[in-house]
């Protein structure tokens, strides 16, 4: 069950799902957000940009939680924080981002996310990124959302398979992530039945 709660244009989404909750923290939840990334230091090195020592401090996050929220109004981004839909003010489980989001010709984001190191092998990305997807295709009516993988990730690449994505290429050397410049796997998801300007469906790929 997915569920897309009502918002004003001014304000940010909510989002649930069987198990979770979607959300937007505000500037009071830093403390939670920081926890998360500090629990899961070791865990997401390997995959992530490297982190200033600021990055792991409350202060740097009131601010950053405020500049999502700024994001998400000026239609450039949407930074969503993951938490047990059964205990909603609860630990912080994970991450789901929409950025880079550009209209015009392309309405197309990039998709961004990671989950707690103890809540590995249980669905629950899928099932968040299931709702958030179907999300970015809904109520923010993009065409395209693109997510990318280095090729050792298995688990990245189950989760997008899932979701219905689609290989479009592969990038050497892509972004310098735990040290070292890393190869990329590249995948898109389009929106269901979407028509260009002409009233005509998208190419399949390969034709």
């Amino acid at each position: 069950m997915r569920t897309f709660l009502g918002m004003a244009p001014a304000e940010s989404p909510r989002l649930e799902t069987e198990r979770l909750v979607l959300f937007m923290p505000e500037s009071r939840d830093a403390e939670r957000v920081l926890g998360y990334f500090e629990r899961n230091r070791k865990h997401l090195e390997r995959w992530e940009p490297s982190r200033p020592a600021s990055f792991y401090t409350e202060p740097f996050w009131v601010r950053q939680l405020e500049v999502n929220r700024d994001e998400f109004r000026s239609d450039r981004g949407l930074r969503m924080f993951l938490a047990p839909r059964k205990h909603p003010e609860g630990q912080i489980l994970g991450v789901a981002n929409l950025s880079n989001i550009v209209r015009g010709v392309l309405q197309g984001c990039n998709l961004g996310y990671s989950l707690d190191g103890e809540q590995q092998n249980q669905g629950l990305m899928t099932e968040a990124l299931g709702a958030l997807v179907e999300f970015a295709f809904g109520p923010l009516q993009l065409h395209r959302v693109s997510a990318d993988y280095q090729p050792e990730n298995d688990a990245s690449a189950r989760v997008l398979e899932k979701l219905g994505f689609e290989k479009q290429g592969y990038a050497e050397r892509l972004l310098f992530l735990g040290g070292a410049w890393r190869d990329h796997v590249l995948t898109a998801k389009f929106r269901p039945g979407d028509e260009g300007p002409d009233g005509t469906s998208r190419m399949p790929l390969g034709t």
